[in-house]
């Protein structure tokens, strides 16, 4: 009997993430599947023309991308690097590390995301002008665990004090 803390690949199931335009992915949580909790790490498998996600960075939650299989494009910030099987990207906190990568290529790109699990995490959307609230779970995390979660635009800042009564 293998031990609990080691699973192959295919005894996770893909989940689909949201497919919008041209995002979407199957993700398969291995960390999550024997119990890590404090570093997170997905087996990704993007189709040709498609991004995990939009472009955002982390206020908590560092990240990296290893590429199993195939070939795209990362953008970091305003770079466009081209990313094949064998490359390793660091991708620190920080808006100097913003980050979308997207299947270029015309086969299935397989990469593994690795992640901090910090359970209080900002995630910002420089595109759209969103953020991202995660109190409880990291992003990834257990969403039965947070106490707090949503996507809100920038620009809806209010004052400490508003709304406040004495």
């Amino acid at each position: 009997m293998r031990h609990p803390q080691i699973i192959n690949v295919d005894e996770v199931e893909a989940k689909e993430t949201d497919h919008v335009g041209a995002y979407g992915a199957r993700r398969r949580q291995l960390g999550a599947a024997v119990g890590g909790r404090q570093l997170g790490c997905s087996w990704m498998e993007l189709e040709p023309g498609m991004s995990a996600w939009p472009l955002h960075y982390h206020a908590a939650n560092e990240e990296c991308l290893f590429i199993l299989s195939g070939e795209g494009t990362l953008q970091l910030g305003e770079r466009r690097c081209p990313v094949r099987a064998g490359d390793y990207v660091a991708l620190p906190v920080g808006p100097g590390h913003a980050h979308k990568l997207t299947n270029t290529g015309e086969q299935e790109l397989r990469y593994l995301c690795l992640s901090t699990m910090h359970p209080v995490d900002l995630t910002i959307y420089p595109d759209s002008d969103k953020v991202g609230v995660f109190g409880g779970a990291a992003p990834g995390g257990d969403r039965e665990e947070r106490f707090v979660s949503g996507y809100f635009r920038a620009e809806g800042a209010v004052p400490y004090w508003d709304g406040e009564s004495s």
